[in-house]
């Protein structure tokens, strides 16, 4: 099927990287912490019960090629016969933040063709899906494993974190054409999307690059120059793969995705310790989503969002006041398709982005841990039976 006119969505968190704890290499894997494969049909037909219109879903990759080019497609086979019977539309996710154990990192090229080696068995296995996010949030998976230190890779380096974008990019990009050469497929994409909000003027050079720094994989996967504040750091990225991307670059058969939480309004300068109110992040937000249309020309939906930074106690306050500013961009003419909550359960550790991993219970899902309906999954049902 096509992208939806405006999707309602939410999805299951499926974050898998590796990190070091404890004097060890571990693997997060959030599907297992949160007991998602033994309560598989549950929550899918809590998803259902929804009234959602796309669901975002992925199996770890780590947890279906258990060998260089060896896939189990158990996990697979059982989420995706229960999306059948539940009547959900999948949004295929690939690769979220993790690899198998066989793949050096991803500021190594090798997982790029391991990635496509996989999405062509996986489209050659199941011919139904069309919706598909090959790469989840392309910036964070480079930022986090090669540039902040704490997954994957576990590097602080300029030029590792620009080469892992770089194949994140084409990956992302390489799979979308295989998808669409196979069936009317849609690259639904998800991407980091933080809005430096600048308090002071003294502020204003860090926001500028921070929001470079942001804008370089749409700049990428879309086919526009990426800003002279970023694009140095791109020098040791080879030739031959830039070349590449630009090859495969546009927007065909694309829906961007921002993700997009009370916690992606950066206030920078000001005070210490200020905090914005919601209203200012969620006017930040339109702001920057509606600067992004005009800049890029493509539509986009909110891909994820959730009370994440203010507790779910706020979360009905966010959902609504993200709903009005997309209804009032969508009355503006600005190509708004869609609002995902992500996700429909509580996960661990994302408050302290998954490092250490204690499962420690970050509040953010339509449901608890323990699948009790939280009052935002009711205004979510209201919401998409009403809108459009």
């Amino acid at each position: 099927m096509p992208f939806p006119r405006f999707a309602w969505g939410s999805g299951e968190e499926c974050s898998a990287p590796t990190v070091h704890h404890e004097g060890a290499v571990v693997r997060v894997d959030e599907m297992e912490s949160t007991g998602h494969y033994r309560n598989m049909d549950l929550d899918l037909a809590l998803a259902a019960g929804l009234g959602v219109d796309v669901w975002r879903y992925g199996i770890p990759w780590h947890r279906v090629e258990t060998a260089p080019g060896c896939y189990d497609w158990e996990l697979w086979d059982r989420a995706l016969a229960g999306c059948r019977r539940e009547g959900l539309e999948p949004v295929i996710d690939l690769c979220h933040f993790g690899l198998p154990d066989h793949y050096g990192g991803f500021s190594d090229p090798g997982w790029v063709e391991g990635l496509v080696d996989y999405a062509e068995a996986f489209l050659a296995r199941y011919p139904d899906p069309t919706l598909f996010t090959p790469v989840n949030e392309p910036l964070a998976t480079a930022g986090v494993s090669c540039l902040y230190g704490q997954w994957n890779d576990r590097l602080s380096d300029v030029d590792a974190y620009a080469r892992a974008l770089a194949h994140c990019i084409r990956a992302d990009l390489e799979v979308a054409a295989m998808v669409r050469a196979d069936r009317d497929g849609w690259n639904v994409s998800a991407e980091v999307f933080l809005v430096p909000v600048v308090l002071d003027e003294a502020a204003r050079g860090g926001a500028e690059k921070l929001a470079a720094r942001v804008r370089a994989p749409w700049d990428l996967r879309l086919g526009h120059e990426v800003d002279p504040l970023v694009a140095h750091e791109f020098r040791t990225v080879p030739e031959a793969e830039m070349e590449r991307i630009a090859e495969l670059a546009g927007p065909e058969n694309f829906i961007a995705g921002h993700d997009f939480y009370p916690t992606s309004a950066l206030p920078m300068g000001g005070s210490p310790g200020i905090e914005l109110t919601v209203d200012e992040r969620l006017d930040a937000y339109a702001a920057a989503a509606s600067e992004f249309h005009q800049r890029y020309g493509v539509d986009f939906w909110v891909s994820e969002t959730s009370c994440l930074g203010l507790g779910p106690d706020r979360a009905e306050e966010w959902l609504t006041g993200m709903t009005d500013r997309l209804k009032a961009m969508v009355a503006e003419g600005v190509g708004v398709r869609g609002l995902c909550w992500y996700s429909r359960g509580d996960q661990h550790d994302w408050d302290t982005m998954l490092v250490p991993p204690v499962q420690q219970v970050t509040e953010v899902g339509l449901y608890d841990l323990d699948r009790n309906e939280r009052p935002v999954a009711d205004l979510l049902r209201r919401l998409a039976r009403e809108f459009p």
